[in-house]
């Protein structure tokens, strides 16, 4: 297909959002609780990466950038990922502690948004997911030096034959460059796709440690 008949064929998408309804009275008083309902949900009809996110993060000079990576925990006290620490956006984290996620399930019409903190994760709680991964994940962890530029595939391959050897009939420690982040919400915004354009969308607000429900204009 030519290029300008590939950004008509974009500029005349469209998709009817009909699927379900959402409603300030029915949702959980904790959003917590209603993200955990929501990913049930997506887990139940089989939606691709249904723990994937959108990581948002701002750097020292206030520019933005956006990644997807994969929630791994979440509990009160906020939802977890893991990463290299000395990565583009664990430096970002490092300079600024402000975050956003964002999920999206097509197959559902819905997304969530949430705003937050981020945190290191204590040491004990990434070592002990790093002890549940694949050893060729750690090998991995220990061969990518995240983020850096390198000359070719061939370079990381080495480096990854390397560390295979290194560890050979060893166990696979964790890197003390690589762990777990820890999003401390203040936010959430839970969307769902309505016909004409006139979503639902419902915020949760963090105030004076309470979660404040409201409805926004879509």
């Amino acid at each position: 297909m030519a290029e300008d008949k590939i950004s008509q064929f974009v500029n005349q998408l469209r998709k009817e959002y009909s699927l379900q309804s959402l409603d300030e009275a029915h949702v959980e008083n904790n959003p917590i609780k209603q993200l955990e309902k929501w990913l049930i949900h997506a887990l139940e009809i089989n939606a691709k990466e249904p723990n994937a996110m959108v990581l948002c993060t701002v750097d020292k000079d206030a520019k933005p950038s956006s990644r997807i990576v994969l929630l791994r925990e979440f509990d009160e006290n906020g939802l977890g990922f893991y990463t290299n620490f000395e990565s583009r956006k664990g430096r970002e984290m490092s300079d600024n502690k402000n975050v956003c996620l964002n999920f999206f399930w097509p197959e559902l019409e819905r997304q969530i948004r949430v705003e937050g903190t981020v945190e290191k994760q204590k040491e004990e709680v990434s070592d002990s997911y790093f002890a549940s991964r694949p050893s060729a994940s750690k090998i991995g962890a220990w061969a990518s030096a995240q983020s850096s530029k390198i000359p070719n595939r061939e370079v990381l391959e080495n480096q990854f034959n390397n560390q295979s050897a290194r560890f050979e009939n060893k166990e696979i420690s964790r890197p003390p460059f690589w762990g777990g982040f820890l999003v401390k919400p203040t936010y959430f915004e839970f969307w769902q796709g309505r016909p004409s354009r006139l979503h639902d969308r419902i915020c949760y607000e963090l105030i004076n440690n309470d979660w404040q429900i409201s409805r926004l204009s879509p």
